[in-house]
């Protein structure tokens, strides 16, 4: 988790001193370094975590794929509640709280998601939303080694993302490892569908994934969209004023 803060904390500071010589487009005054990082991350995912997360999901059973995914879902749930309330937004909040306690009990410690089936619905809020939520504006877009598309008040939340995360504190360590390393496997694996027409679709992926998170983004703090769509969406114009 500390190696984590420290790289969220190292990326602010280098996209920060690379903002006075890539300020050609007022839309994205960081795009030099946001390029960078993309191909960086973008080579990283073609060498290593698609090939792996493509294994994942051609061998590994469904059923064991969905276990997975809901347990990891059910303790992001639990952070998810916290701003719930701290965006003033108790019935989000009191329903994330329900999903846990009936997953965590009846769902056998959240392998299985009853909560999704009682009708509770699932809300993925962070941080950066929150601080968006009390007027924090978003600053420029942001491509952070490791973590992708970002912008400058979500990458300076992201380490209170982490001490809010409860897996964070899973000891001992080596499982705490394998577990988050498994974690982001089966989060790669649930967008190879996406990444494919993405490649389809896209002349510039580096502009198209921008314009999606920055709308979406958007959307999201201005509470128009599902919390639980963890997809890229595009429903306003692309140069709208940061949130």
């Amino acid at each position: 988790m500390k190696i984590m803060t420290r790289l969220g904390s190292l990326a602010l500071v280098a996209a920060l001193a690379g903002c006075a010589t890539t300020a050609n487009n007022p839309q994205d005054p960081l795009e030099g370094f946001n390029r960078a990082m993309f191909s960086f991350n973008d080579t990283l995912d073609k060498v290593a975590l698609k090939p792996v997360a493509t294994a994942y999901r051609s061998w590994l059973p469904s059923f064991v794929q969905t276990g997975i995914n809901n347990f990891f879902g059910n303790l992001g749930d639990v952070w998810s509640s916290v701003n719930g309330f701290l965006q003033g937004n108790v019935a989000d909040g009191t329903s994330d709280v329900m999903r846990v306690a009936v997953n965590s009990t009846l769902g056998l410690g959240g392998l299985l998601d009853i909560g999704s089936e009682a009708g509770l619905q699932k809300h993925n809020k962070d941080f950066g939303q929150t601080l968006g939520k009390w007027g924090v504006g978003s600053g420029p877009y942001l491509v952070l080694p490791l973590f992708g598309s970002s912008n400058i008040r979500d990458a300076a939340a992201l380490p209170v993302d982490f001490y809010g995360d409860i897996w964070s504190y899973k000891y001992p360590v080596r499982w705490r490892n394998t577990g988050s390393v498994v974690r982001l496997i089966d989060k790669r694996a649930n967008l190879l569908d996406a990444g494919e027409l993405l490649e389809d679709a896209a002349l510039d992926k580096y502009e198209f994934v921008r314009d999606a998170y920055t709308q979406r983004r958007q959307s999201q703090i201005r509470g128009n969209s599902d919390d639980n769509d963890t997809g890229d969406k595009a429903d306003k114009p692309a140069k709208t004023k940061p949130e």
